[in-house]
C-alpha cells in the first residue's frame, strides 16, 4: 500500500480542488490519501463526492498551534468534525486569518512592495487565506522569485519584517481537544529548520507524554540526519513514524506520495481513532 497522510487542497492553501486531489492521488498510484486543509474540514465532502474506487481519504486537518512563542503544526486525524469544542477552536484560528492578511498587506505596502488585498483574495478564493497566499502574490509580482523564497527574514518568515502573529492554539490543548473529539495526533514536520525556529526534542517528549501520537520524519523538508534523528527520538518515546508529501499543487515542487507512510502505522492510526473512519472510494459521483 502506498500512503500519503498529509496534504492540502484549495479548502486552505493547496492549487488543487478537493476533487482534483484526490483524483490525482488515484492516478499517482496512491492507495490511500488524508486531505489535511489548515484548521477546516470544509474540502471533506466534495473530496468524499469524487472518491475514485480503490483509493481511500483519512480525513483530518492541520492545526496551527504555538509553543512558547514558536510555530508548530499539527496533523489530527479521524476526528469528529462536529465536536463542538475542537470546532470552536478552529474557527478561532480560522477567524483571525483575515485580519491578520490585510496588517501582512500593510506591513508590506509599508515597504514598498504594492500587493493589495484584492489580489491575496482572488489567489486565495474559497480556501483560508494565509501566508502561502501572500507570497504567491509576491511571486505574481516579481518581488521574489518563488514562493518559498517569500519565507525569509525579509518578508514573511516568523519574526520577519512582514511578519504578523495570529491565534494559534497550544499544541497541548490541541491534542486535548483531538483526542476528545475522537482523532489521532502527529507533530507535523518537527525538523523543518528552513521554515523557522523548532521545539526543542525536549518539548517533543512533554507532548508525547500528554498523548502526543506521532511525528512526520519523512517529509521534504527534513534531510536524512533529521530523518535518523527523529527516527531515534520516536522510538524513545513510542511514538508512531509517519511519512507524507505536505502536497499542496502548484505552490510547492513536491508531488502526491513522495514521501508515504508504513501500512502498520497506518493500521495504529486507525485502531486509535474513535472519531471518524477512513472512507473507501466507491467511483466517485463527479468529474474532474
Amino acid at each position: 500500500m502506498r500512503i500519503d497522510l498529509h496534504t492540502h487542497s484549495t479548502a486552505s492553501d493547496g492549487t488543487d480542488t478537493p476533487a482534483e486531489l484526490v483524483l490525482g492521488a488515484a492516478a499517482g498510484g496512491l492507495d490511500v490519501v488524508a486531505l489535511t486543509d489548515h484548521d477546516t474540514t470544509r474540502g471533506h465532502a466534495e473530496a468524499i463526492d469524487a472518491l475514485p474506487e480503490g483509493l481511500t481519504l483519512v480525513t483530518g486537518a492541520e492545526l496551527s498551534c504555538r509553543l512558547n512563542g514558536i510555530s508548530m503544526h499539527v496533523l489530527a486525524y479521524l476526528f469528529d468534525p462536529e465536536e463542538p469544542e475542537l470546532l470552536a477552536e478552529r474557527e478561532l484560528v480560522r477567524d483571525d486569518r483575515v485580519p491578520r492578511a490585510h496588517a501582512m498587506i500593510a506591513r508590506l505596502r509599508g515597504l514598498g512592495v504594492p500587493v493589495t488585498w484584492e489580489q491575496v483574495a482572488r489567489i486565495a478564493g474559497e480556501g483560508s487565506v494565509g501566508r502561502p497566499h501572500i507570497a504567491t502574490a509576491l511571486v505574481e509580482l516579481g518581488v521574489v522569485d518563488s514562493v518559498s523564497d517569500a519565507f525569509t527574514p525579509e518578508w514573511l518568515a516568523d519574526g520577519g519584517r512582514a511578519y504578523v502573529e495570529k491565534h494559534e492554539t497550544d499544541p497541548f490543548e490541541a491534542i486535548r481537544l483531538v483526542k476528545a473529539a475522537g482523532g489521532v495526533t502527529v507533530f507535523a514536520h518537527p525538523a523543518a529548520v528552513k521554515r523557522g525556529r523548532t521545539v526543542p526534542e525536549s518539548a517533543i517528549a512533554e507532548l508525547a507524554a500528554a498523548g502526543l501520537d506521532g511525528i512526520e520524519v519523512d517529509h521534504m523538508d527534513h534531510d536524512p540526519a533529521a530523518r535518523a534523528r527523529l527516527r531515534g527520538l520516536a522510538d524513545e518515546l513510542g511514538l508512531l513514524v509517519t511519512g507524507s508529501s505536505d502536497y499542496h499543487g502548484s505552490r510547492k515542487t513536491c508531488v502526491l506520495g513522495e514521501y508515504t507512510t508504513d501500512p502498520e502505522v497506518y493500521g495504529e492510526i486507525i485502531r486509535r481513532a474513535t472519531g471518524a473512519f477512513p472512507v473507501p472510494g466507491t467511483g466517485g459521483r463527479r468529474s474532474a
